[in-house]
């Protein structure tokens, strides 16, 4: 089993999304913020609701 890490990325159109590898090059065009890595999606998650309670995203 591959352990995974996992990513915040924040969409232009502000919506946060929680990807399990890190962007590629053309993924990097159509994200406007990154962060992670991190090491459960649990803690992502828990990252993601921080952001949005911060207002640095908002919710899906």
């Amino acid at each position: 089993m591959t352990e995974n890490t996992w990513y915040i990325v924040k969409r232009p159109v502000g919506n946060c999304e929680i990807i399990s590898h890190k962007p590629t090059e053309d993924e990097q065009t159509e994200i406007i913020a990154q962060w992670g890595p991190f090491e459960s999606q649990s803690e992502a998650t828990s990252r993601r609701v921080g952001l949005i309670r911060a207002g640095k995203c908002q919710p899906v």
